[in-house]
């Protein structure tokens, strides 16, 4: 297994933190990673994207310039890393959001109502934890749902843990959706 993902968004959609919780709970589970965060100018609002990659064998380069995989939490994303990806890659986009589909007809793509599932579970800021739900259920080797819950407590600060369990609430409704 090798994919290639990038997890693109708005600032503040939790797009750094979604990479970071994939990175963790597959290295937990003995993979090899690689974790590139990029964002723009201002932090919330702004345009943010990260690079992963999480492979059975070891990673030669960070580089990705035609992912496997592409989360898309808002239209400008999808919009950027849709013509990116390789034949018979994964677009996981964020229907709430993103009311176009992908065009491409050589991909695989999947929706996923994650701003929808965030708030349903009390949460206006956590559709990343429902669109990483959604992606352990349609790609499962990538890492365990359990290595990803777990992975919360490694990449979440202190301050923040009290939110923990609504992040899981939200990253199972969205394996269940």
């Amino acid at each position: 297994m090798h994919e290639e993902i990038i997890i693109s968004g708005f600032g503040g959609q939790g797009v750094l933190l979604a990479g970071k919780l994939l990175c963790i709970a597959a290295m937990r589970e003995g993979k090899y990673v690689s974790h590139i965060p990029s964002y723009g100018a201002e932090m919330r609002g702004g345009t943010a994207n990260c690079k992963v990659i999480i492979s059975d064998e070891e990673i030669s380069s960070p580089v990705i310039d035609h992912p496997t995989i592409v989360i898309a939490l808002n239209t400008p994303s999808m919009h950027k890393f849709e013509p990116k990806m390789v034949t018979n890659g994964l677009m996981l986009f964020n229907s709430s959001l993103i009311s176009d589909k992908p065009t491409r007809t050589d991909i695989k793509v999947k929706s996923v109502k994650a701003n929808d599932i965030s708030e349903a579970a009390g949460s206006l800021r956590a559709a990343n934890m429902a669109a990483l739900g959604y992606l352990l259920k349609v790609k499962p080797e990538i890492a365990s749902m359990d290595a990803l819950k777990h992975a919360l407590d490694e990449a979440i600060s202190e301050r923040n843990k009290q939110h923990n369990p609504v992040n899981i609430q939200i990253m199972e409704a969205g394996y269940q959706s």
